[in-house]
């Protein structure tokens, strides 16, 4: 009767871990054209942080871009939703754990272009950008959210 128990113990706790695994992984939905291989560098750092990913191919995003409110001049080669969130363009792991941990009331994030040395785009030690997070509301002021500095 022990060992039974003890099974079963062993069993709910298996589950229990496992249910806890999967409500940790948050899904990662990228938007980005399917000739891309700086996307799917990114989308491969994110998955082996731990994010779910699913990408999407598309070969004109500015539909998805524009629904989602990523102003023009934030605009990047990809475009991915998390939750409530966009992150526009090669946005560091870092930015978006801070973004996801803290919940900050924005629309999203953004690196514009592809910056050199960004997430995706090649190591350079000397690589510096901004990420910008985006207001909710239409017209407000993008402001810097993460600073990329070199080392």
């Amino acid at each position: 009767m022990r060992r039974i128990s003890w099974v079963a113990g062993a069993a709910m706790v298996a589950l229990m871990c496992g249910v806890l695994q999967a409500a940790d992984q948050t899904l990662v939905t990228i938007y980005k054209n399917p000739w891309c291989g700086c996307c799917e560098s990114w989308a491969i750092a994110l998955k082996e942080s731990g994010y779910a990913v699913e990408l999407r191919d598309l070969d004109d995003l500015s539909g998805i871009k524009q629904s989602l409110g990523v102003p023009d001049e934030l605009q990047a080669c990809h475009t991915a939703k998390i939750g409530d969130y966009f992150v526009e363009g090669h946005v560091p792991l870092e930015a978006i754990s801070q973004m996801m941990s803290k919940r900050p009331d924005i629309a999203g994030l953004a690196v514009p272009g592809m910056p050199k040395g960004s997430l995706g785009m090649g190591v350079d030690p000397n690589a510096q950008y901004d990420v910008y997070a985006v207001p909710k509301m239409e017209g407000g002021a993008p402001s810097v959210f993460y600073r990329v500095a070199p080392q």
